[in-house]
């Protein structure tokens, strides 16, 4: 009597590590990669949509801006990478995903301090698309604690550059949670709102014009893809510093991210925001946002029939 070896079951999700294609449930790196040990990484995340990546150029554009900032080098060129992200998705056959690109340092021989000896390892997966709201909060909006534990300065980890240096976001999303909030956003010590866990902030202010900060922050593919929509729609925006006193007196606040693109804040520190609903302008954003994710110009389809 003979057995057969199951199939791998990717339903859960796919990862590529160590030059192979395994269920997410099943993948790993080494304790001792400083990837883990030190947080000594670059990553980026792409989201698929309706069987398409969104804006995969440039999330590519900046994982490798990325990497280079932190002398971090994935092995592979753009293509392949491409090509390995696709795989994920494919095997898993998830239709919506969120996709994780990562390079981290390796680990150099055993006594040695020098990053320069480590070889650096890619890494890749492909799960369920991920929001950092829920469906009643995106229907209420969020409610936002402003921390204040400042953001690490760019001077010490770019902000530019995707890390896990999340210490400081984490400890600000702790007190903002124990506290009865959805979500914090961290300042630059100066009084000025910077970011929060994965998003950058945006504000309608009194004047009507929409503001992002423009420093000390990932400048995130969903930042500028609102950007780019409200350009379109004829609304003026300023990247500049964010004093929290101008977000608190905001007409409308919403947050960027890939997993969950266009979210809006209705209370930030318990008071409401304009009149405690969600404003016209951010719906319209959100509205087109989820638009774009049809168009062409911006969807790299994933080829599922491929074997």
């Amino acid at each position: 009597m003979t057995t057969s070896t199951p199939l791998p079951d990717f339903s859960h999700g796919a990862a590529y590590t160590r030059g192979r294609f395994v269920p997410i449930d099943g993948a790993s790196i080494p304790i001792t990669d400083w990837g883990f040990l030190r947080s000594d990484a670059a990553y980026d995340v792409v989201t698929v949509w309706d069987g398409a990546f969104f804006r995969l150029d440039a999330h590519l554009e900046r994982f490798a801006a990325s990497c280079r900032r932190f002398r971090l080098d994935p092995g592979i060129d753009d293509a392949r990478i491409a090509q390995v992200l696709a795989e994920c998705v494919r095997l898993s056959g998830l239709r919506r995903a969120y996709v994780e690109m990562i390079v981290t340092r390796g680990q150099p021989p055993w006594g040695s301090r020098d990053p320069r000896q480590a070889v650096n390892q890619f890494h890749a997966f492909a799960v369920p698309y991920v929001w950092i709201a829920n469906e009643e909060q995106r229907a209420r909006g969020l409610h936002l604690h402003l921390s204040g534990v400042p953001r690490i300065p760019s001077a010490s980890v770019d902000a530019r550059a995707k890390n896990y240096h999340w210490a400081d976001l984490t400890q600000g999303l702790l007190e903002a949670l124990d506290a009865g909030y959805d979500t914090v956003a961290l300042g630059d010590g100066t009084g000025n709102v910077v970011e929060g866990p994965g998003f950058n902030v945006f504000c309608v202010n009194a004047t009507g014009t929409i503001v992002t900060p423009a420093s000390g922050v990932l400048e995130g593919v969903t930042r500028r893809t609102v950007i780019e929509i409200a350009a379109q729609l004829g609304m003026a925006v300023e990247t500049r510093p964010l004093p929290a006193t101008e977000l608190r007196a905001a007409r409308e606040v919403f947050l960027s991210t890939s997993a969950g693109g266009v979210l809006p804040i209705t209370r930030v520190d318990g008071q409401p925001v304009g009149d405690g609903r969600i404003g016209r302008v951010t719906q319209q954003l959100i509205d087109t946002y989820w638009a774009w994710h049809q168009d062409p110009r911006y969807c790299t389809p994933v080829d599922y029939d491929t074997v």
